[in-house]
């Protein structure tokens, strides 16, 4: 006997309770047309209130009492009800991964039809702006196997977690490798936290060039400056030129040292430049499924320059009717979300408040705008400048929270720093000595202060 896909996911709903409790959560009834959409919700009211399948009869009986059937419908119903309870052997794997493909498919389906009601104006209650978010809650459809760990009987899992190696990517800079265990792990948030100018995109600049001449694939994403202007800053890092004297080369000179270059490394770098305010996690999902499909690009590491310039995919649109402390912490978890699903570790950064500014000394309390996203991030340290240490050379990194190790090991540290090519270095050891590591914040953080910061709450 032949069956429609629907049918098919229907009766074995109706038939394999195994199967009815995998994949019910995730359909929704609109995935169905027509008689299937109104049996599939008969199954699910029966299922919500009785927590079992019915019989035959009683979904007959079900059925005989609704009046959410049409006639013609409710024709076809009783006709198919004999078929629909008649056990059939059927290859598990394959009926779980044509259901779940189905799923996907009805879901992008449905996605697009809304969306064209929402370009014709006729939709009666979203505007424009909900076009990403239904775009991406539709490609994002997937049935969910993991159950989760079981803490006596998953206990050998749990030991050989403890004991692996697990793959980080490294820095150049021996005391970030010191404080991370050796580099930045998959599925993270990292963020530096830097007034203006003082070296926000220089820092991410320099570990991406570190990352792309370790043969890494590197994508960084620009808000701020131009794809150029990036570019620009790498170049002089890797090509070992004062930035201002990159536009003297010769443009043969300057492609035989970027050949000279591509010899060295297996990575690849990509630069995208996206609109200050506008971008948000589903554009740079977006553009991951790209890479993907035409260029057979997958990064190892995503640079964002920087948080605090980037949209909420969860909130845009909302102006006024959502404080900053919600927004910017949407925006973090939105980033982490990305770093969990492409298994890869995320760096980005963040202003100062005004006042941090000026301060030689920063803490948390000086992140700006959101005290929220120090609780998403995963690693979070300050680079701190002064005329001192500028005079120097040198910059000063402060931890401010460390998922990977203890934050009071190295607290604070200097690296060397070179502006005109934009680069980090390691310090000599003997510049550690008068860095003295002391409390989270040197400044006094009272009462008022936290109350201030958690008012937007």
């Amino acid at each position: 006997m032949n069956y429609s896909i629907e049918q098919t996911i229907i009766k074995n709903i109706l038939t394999d309770e195994d199967f009815m409790r995998k994949v019910l959560p995730f359909i929704r009834p609109d995935y169905f047309e027509g008689t299937y959409q109104k049996l599939f919700k008969e199954i699910g009211k029966f299922v919500a209130k009785y927590n079992k399948l019915p019989t035959a009869e009683s979904f007959k009986i079900e059925i005989d009492n609704t009046d959410t059937f049409n006639e013609e419908q409710y024709r076809h119903a009783i006709e198919i009800i004999p078929q629909l309870f008649e056990k059939e052997p059927t290859d598990k794997q394959w009926l779980y991964d044509t259901t779940e493909k189905w799923c996907q498919d009805r879901a992008l389906y449905n996605a697009v039809m809304e969306s064209i009601t929402i370009i014709d104006g006729k939709h009666q209650s979203l505007s424009k702006n909900a076009l990403p978010d239904i775009l991406t809650k539709a490609l994002g459809v997937s049935f969910d196997t993991n159950i989760g760990h079981d803490y006596i009987e998953n206990f050998e899992e749990r030991y050989e977690f403890y004991h692996r190696d697990e793959e980080r990517l490294p820095f150049d800079l021996d005391y970030f490798n010191k404080i991370t265990k050796g580099g930045l792990p998959n599925k993270t948030l990292n963020i530096c936290l830097a007034g203006t100018g003082v070296g926000k995109s220089l820092f991410m600049c320099h570990c991406a060039a570190s990352n792309l001449a370790d043969g890494k694939n590197v994508l960084y994403l620009t808000m701020e400056m131009a794809e150029e202007r990036i570019a620009e800053r790498i170049d002089a890092n890797l090509l070992d030129l004062p930035i201002d004297q990159i536009s003297n080369l010769s443009k043969d000179m300057f492609a035989d040292r970027v050949h000279r270059l591509s010899k060295r490394t297996n990575g690849k770098l990509i630069i995208k430049e996206y609109p200050t305010g506008q971008a948000n996690a589903a554009h740079f999902r977006a553009l991951l499924n790209e890479l993907k499909l035409k260029r057979s690009f997958e990064p190892d590491i995503i640079y964002i320059d920087y948080l605090n310039i980037c949209a909420s995919s969860r909130m845009k649109g909302m102006g006024g009717a959502i404080n900053s402390y919600n927004y910017i912490k949407a925006i973090a978890e939105e980033l982490r979300g990305l770093a969990v699903e492409y298994n890869v570790p995320i760096v980005s950064a963040t202003q100062t408040t005004r006042s941090g500014y000026s301060n030689s000394d920063l803490g948390l309390e000086d992140t700006s705008e959101s005290f929220g996203l120090p609780a998403t991030a995963d690693f979070m340290f300050a680079l701190i400048s002064t005329e001192e240490l500028e005079s120097l050379n040198q910059i000063m990194v402060k931890q401010l929270k460390n998922r990977y190790s203890d934050p009071s090991s190295n607290r604070r540290f200097v690296v060397g720093i070179d502006r005109s090519k934009m680069r980090l270095y390691n310090a000599e050891d003997n510049a550690q000595e008068d860095i003295v590591d002391g409390p989270l914040s040197q400044k006094n953080f009272d009462n008022s202060r936290l109350k201030e910061l958690f008012s937007e709450v």
